[in-house]
């Protein structure tokens, strides 16, 4: 294991090590990801894997460091954030060559941490962040990975006294816009910003030899970058219904990849006023907002850049203005094709205005109608191939001008095949999410595997899972997530 970021930026970084687990064992390992990093699944079950899975000892090679960054928090700027109850244990080469971090939630408190309960977790969020950061990986969608999740064998407080656990996941890298931010405010000066700069395009920046003006103006490059790369990850959230709950600068990174599973969510009924999360009063990070604060996340980024951009401010700010600008075509350009793929239009047959007007069409009537946000586009493939299909849909819905749309949508020639190889069976539904998390705590795991073996093969019909397929109960009432990961 290496050591990239630890020896890179001892200015971004505490040494650390985790507490000592009381009696680890391992609740679930991803083997076939494991042997994807290089790393033995057998080996991380031994004593010595256990220890290094939990923090308590570092693989040779290691230098295991807290992470420091910062972070716009709900709007407010905070300063000095960083690794609270994490760490990150060091870098390895995977099979395809790529370098990929290998970090731990839930280890122990670090001196980043902010509260007394802080440093610890416990087993429920961290199997949510396992199962829905497995499920993104399936749908497609950039994410961090899962890679186990541990029992430390003590109790934490959380609402309740709950099994103690960490978190093993691979990330591309854990550098966030936060990252940026404290560098930016903490130095005084642009070396350190320089030097994240040069490290992020070096390992998030695909090389490219005719870009020469990225060449001259390497922090230009990687800002633009970035903004390629997260507009099009909103749009794949959006594609699928997923809330993350908590865009924060800190959880916004600078690979484009899904990180920080907290209280984030799938939408059953398609609403755009969608909010989880207990703390978001305001709806802040609701689903319809998410495009907007990706946007005003990546104006912070671009703030910590301008002294590197360009030495004179106002060209500084001119250039990172004019980057930021793609940001709304780039989405609505990502936006449009998943939704056109999402109805079966393919782009010989249907023009981007057609796919747009369709697409926010159907959204309107989907809303006014409650419809379920994951099935509706798998009954509206059934309802090209069948008659019946398509006449129990229409039923289905109370606007009437339902069926003036999907005569028009009709009419367009959409492909139920290129709806099925994109549109989910399957997501992590809510009720069994919770349902599985609350069986762990009792010690039956069964139902969370079962719940992770469909949501990783989302595509796929599977006879006798139907009730993995449906919305939750209409009685369940709202649901409620809350920041425990």
């Amino acid at each position: 294991m290496q050591s990239v970021f630890a020896e890179a930026f001892p200015e971004l970084s505490i040494a650390w090590t985790g507490d000592e687990p009381t009696d680890p064992r391992i609740v679930i390992l991803n083997d076939k990801y494991a042997e994807q990093l290089g790393l033995d699944p057998d080996t991380l079950r031994e004593e010595q894997g256990l220890r290094l899975l939990t923090g308590a000892s570092a693989p040779e090679g290691a230098r295991p460091v807290a992470q420091a960054y910062a972070g716009h928090q709900f709007g407010t700027y905070s300063p000095r954030l960083g690794d609270g109850r994490a760490m990150l244990l060091g870098e390895v080469t995977a099979n395809d060559g790529s370098l990929r971090d290998i970090h731990l939630k839930g280890s122990g408190r670090t001196p980043f941490a902010r509260g007394a309960a802080d440093g610890k977790a416990v087993l429920g969020p961290m199997l949510r962040e396992y199962l829905v950061s497995e499920a993104m990986n399936a749908l497609g969608i950039p994410t961090t990975r899962a890679l186990a999740v541990t029992e430390t064998g003590e109790e934490v407080f959380r609402d309740l006294p709950r099994p103690g656990a960490v978190l093993a996941r691979g990330a591309s890298s854990h550098l966030r816009v936060g990252t940026f931010q404290y560098a930016a405010q903490s130095l005084g000066n642009t070396d350190l910003v320089k030097r994240l700069v040069d490290v992020a395009r070096d390992r998030h920046v695909p090389k490219d030899d005719d870009d020469e003006d990225g060449e001259q103006n390497p922090a230009l490059d990687l800002y633009e970058h970035v903004i390629e790369v997260q507009a099009e990850l909103i749009a794949q959230w959006m594609a699928v219904g997923f809330v993350h709950g908590v865009m924060n600068t800190d959880n916004m990174t600078i690979s484009g990849e899904t990180i920080d599973y907290g209280p984030c969510a799938f939408m059953d009924a398609y609403s755009a006023s969608t909010v989880f999360s207990s703390i978001d009063a305001q709806g802040r990070y609701r689903y319809g907002n998410q495009p907007g604060i990706a946007e005003w996340n990546l104006a912070r980024f671009g703030e910590t850049l301008l002294p590197v951009i360009d030495e004179d401010p106002n060209e500084g700010i001119r250039k990172a203005t004019e980057a930021l600008q793609s940001f709304a075509p780039l989405y609505e350009a990502a936006w449009i094709q998943a939704m056109a793929r999402k109805l079966g239009l393919t782009e010989t047959a249907t023009d981007e205005q057609t796919a747009r007007d369709v697409s926010q069409e159907l959204l309107r009537l989907m809303e006014g109608s409650s419809l379920d946000f994951t099935s509706t586009f798998r009954a509206l493939a059934d309802a090209v191939r069948d008659r019946e299909a398509a006449q129990e849909l229409r039923d289905r819905v109370e606007d009437p001008r339902f069926d003036a749309w999907f005569v028009r949508w009709q009419a367009l020639g959409p492909d139920p095949d290129l709806m099925d190889s994109v549109n989910p069976i399957y997501v992590p539904r809510n009720h069994l999410v919770e349902e599985a998390l609350e069986a762990a705590y009792d010690g039956d795991l069964d139902p969370f595997l079962k719940l992770l073996d469909v949501v990783t093969d989302p595509y796929t019909w599977k006879p006798g899972h139907e009730a993995y397929a449906e919305p939750a109960p209409a009685d369940q009432g709202k649901y409620v997530t809350y920041c425990g990961t």
